[in-house]
């Protein structure tokens, strides 16, 4: 039986990952603070790893695999220092956003990266994670760092693809907003595909974890028809909605999916090597499907971390006409 010790695993992406895990029938332990449960059939080691300690519980042990979720490059790199020696195999699950380049379409692993982080810098999610992959790479060979782009599916806490859902849902028949699509791309990844790939996976080395490109505008319409919404679009301007105060990708008041016209790479990044290494992706309108439902059974009208209220965007709308 695989030993493998999750630092996290009671998180969204990481509690995907230990399901997986078990299911394939490995003995999963998670390191967490434990304001959440653990999968069930998984052990739950309770540690902060801001302390000195927080590894001294699985350190005196040889682990077949470690998977680490961290966006924190101390965290990362002092786990590294402590369970190092003792893990066969590491997985480090990093970003694209650590790529400084968000310019040059079809970019692969060998694309620049952000300086990484250095201690009392002021916290920036990008050179954090290359900071931390740099930690990994100490490792060798034993070591896989994926680079996920923007990760989708049921229980999203982030609600940025789940938004188009629960925009085209409770707006029945009247008017949704929407940006101008011309020119961006989406880029996804279901979180059950990258789950599955972290758990099976055997490559080494870096690897973009992300899906196929598809143009902005196809996206934007395959959720609307599968939503069933009957009203009219809206499109806004770029300068538009920056003018109107609302913000790119992310946050409250924001259009998600919707980037700078200038970051042509984010989305579009080679995912060759992963599809070499056995990477598999689910038909996006399947996991379209199961965001729809997923937002029926969370509420479309719930506080929100991205995109509009409800109340928000009928104000533009009327504003923009």
């Amino acid at each position: 039986m695989t030993d493998v010790l999750i630092l996290g695993g009671t998180g969204w992406l990481s509690g995907r990952i230990a399901g997986r895990l078990l299911v394939n029938g490995a003995a999963v332990m998670c390191l967490a603070r434990g304001g959440r449960p653990s999968p069930e059939g998984a052990s739950l080691v309770l540690a902060d790893r801001d302390d000195a300690d927080a590894y001294d519980a699985v350190r005196g042990r040889d682990w077949d695999h470690v998977i680490d979720v961290s966006s924190n490059a101390a965290h990362v790199a002092a786990a590294v220092e402590a369970l190092g020696d003792r893990a066969a195999r590491w997985t480090y699950v990093s970003s694209v956003s650590a790529y400084s380049d968000d310019e040059t379409v079809g970019a692969d692993e060998s694309a620049p990266l952000h300086q990484p982080a250095g201690a009392g810098d002021e916290y920036e999610y990008g050179a954090q994670k290359v900071a931390a992959e740099n930690a990994v790479r100490t490792l060798g060979d034993r070591s896989l760092i994926v680079r996920p782009g923007l990760i989708v599916g049921k229980g999203d806490p982030s609600d940025r693809f789940g938004y188009w859902a629960a925009a085209f849902l409770r707006a029945h028949d009247e008017p949704v907003l929407l940006p101008r699509a011309d020119g961006r791309d989406v880029q996804v990844i279901d979180v059950d595909d990258l789950s599955e790939f972290i758990s099976t996976t055997t490559a080494t080395g870096v690897i973009n974890t992300t899906g196929d490109r598809h143009p902005m505008a196809e996206v934007i319409e395959a959720v609307r028809r599968r939503a069933g919404h009957g009203g009219e679009t809206v499109t806004a301007t770029d300068d538009w909605l920056v003018a109107n105060e609302v913000e790119y990708w992310a946050g409250t008041r924001s259009l998600p999916l919707w980037l700078p016209s200038d970051m042509t790479g984010f989305m579009t990044r080679s995912n060759a090597r992963y599809r070499a290494a056995g990477g598999e992706l689910r038909p996006l309108d399947e996991t379209i499907a199961v965001v729809i439902e997923d937002e029926r059974e969370r509420g479309v009208d719930r506080e929100r971390r991205a995109g509009l209220t409800r109340t928000d965007e009928l104000a533009l709308i009327q504003l923009l006409r």
